[in-house]
């Protein structure tokens, strides 16, 4: 038998492709093993999204092939989608051809570097998985999107918005349901426009999962406000039910609206605001994520300021910041840079900021005393992390297993967990 190592990075929806990938690798009579060391054949499944991560990539790619000649090594994601000139010498599977990743590794160990990288096909949903945590599954709900975002190459990587058929998606959850998943993770490059395309919604997708006979938790993932905007009361409506975390991904990126317009945004600072302040209003334990990018060239201190000051209002949960990092093949990476040191300085100062106010949010739940589904090992012995029903997650010690549902206190919180003790 051979032995197949499986390296992934990026988002959700990257790591519902390895656990397909592994799944047809695994009913084709290879051997998963857990690291590169131990395997003949070693698969790269890349992210583009930001450039570190690329480079990061490239570093470990060199790395192997220097200590590892032997090794065979396949490229599959999105740099192999979007720069193969790149990673030619290397067998590639595009983002569109994970289903077809047998056939390239097989053709790897007969000496045949095959490139699968057409992007006109979809992969199928019910391929078979190995899944990365037994308890959570994966399903991916569409491919693309339809924005046209200045700074992204994602968007040459996934396309434009291709949805999978509600009744496929529902039918994947059912099975995984049966197999004892105990939350569903709804993944995509922008869960918010699912379904346009087939004249349908995610909100109607909900409904439809939430239907399903079983103990289990929904997490959407990200939605883009101009979408949201298009279906909110239908949306609020069926996130009143149990089966849905109380946790939305909605990005914002700037809060200047000049900046949001080069960006290729479709919506106002004002949009976004007025969205998050009624998901509030109906939602009170409501966890609010969003993405912020600092130093869009261009940006001015002023503008930077207007940033500073949506955060302060909005009060997110949760922020991921990052600096602008030009993206080639990408509009934004003509345009005049800001200086590196404004970025840096301008990203630790938003940075502090979101430590405070989430800081402030997780006080919110001291002596809170309620459920938590524990999904996560943590880092110490007899540590573990579960979520509440607004995806926070919680910090216990105790004798625990995974997927066990346990009544928690909370008695202390940092900006980033909410620590309690088995109630």
């Amino acid at each position: 038998m051979t032995n197949v190592y499986l390296h992934t990075s990026g988002c959700a929806h990257n790591f519902a492709d390895s656990e397909q990938m592994a799944g047809l690798l695994k009913q084709a009579g290879f051997d998963l093993v857990n690291t590169l060391e131990d395997a003949f054949v070693v698969i790269f499944n890349t992210c583009t999204v930001k450039g570190p991560s690329e480079t990061t990539f490239f570093r470990r790619l060199e790395s192997v092939k220097q200590k590892y000649p032997h090794k065979i090594v396949v490229v599959a994601g999105c740099i192999a989608q979007c720069d193969p000139n790149k990673v030619n010498r290397y067998p590639l599977v595009g983002t569109n051809q994970i289903h077809k990743i047998v056939e390239v590794v097989e053709e790897a160990l007969h000496d045949n570097q095959i490139h699968l990288l057409d992007s006109d096909e979809m992969p199928p949903l019910n391929l078979p998985r190995v899944r990365r945590t037994p308890y959570i599954s994966i399903i991916p709900i569409s491919s693309g999107c339809l924005g046209a975002c200045s700074f992204c190459k994602t968007k040459i990587a996934r396309g434009n918005l291709v949805s999978y058929p509600l009744g496929n998606i529902r039918k994947e959850a059912e099975q995984a349901i049966k197999e004892g998943v105990k939350e569903i993770w709804l993944t995509s490059q922008d869960t918010g426009c699912y379904g346009f395309d087939i004249d349908t919604n995610l909100a109607r997708l909900l409904k439809e999962l939430v239907s399903l006979i079983g103990n289990f938790k929904i997490r959407v993932g990200m939605m883009n406000p101009n979408h949201v905007l298009m279906f909110k009361k239908e949306l609020f409506e069926v996130y009143k039910n149990p089966k849905i975390y109380q946790f939305m991904h909605i990005p914002v990126q700037s809060g200047s609206d000049d900046i949001l317009r080069k960006m290729g945004r479709n919506y106002t600072a004002r949009d976004f605001r007025s969205l998050v302040e009624e998901i509030k209003l109906y939602f009170p334990s409501m966890t609010l994520a969003t993405d912020v990018i600092v130093g869009f060239p261009g940006e001015t201190e002023e503008q930077y300021r207007d940033t500073q000051s949506l955060i302060r209002a909005v009060m997110p949960d949760i922020i991921n910041i990052s600096r602008f990092w030009p993206r080639p093949k990408t509009p934004a990476a003509k345009l005049k840079p800001v200086l590196g040191e404004t970025i840096k300085h301008r990203s630790r100062i938003l940075t502090d900021i979101y430590h405070n106010i989430a800081r402030m949010c997780n006080e919110r739940w001291l002596g809170w005393e309620g459920e938590v589904l524990i999904n996560e090992k943590g880092k110490e012995a007899n540590q573990w992390i579960g979520r509440n029903d607004s995806y926070k997650p919680v910090v216990v010690e105790g004798n625990l297993k995974l997927s066990q549902i346990i009544r928690v206190k909370i008695n202390r919180v940092t900006s980033f967990d909410l620590r309690g003790t088995v109630a």
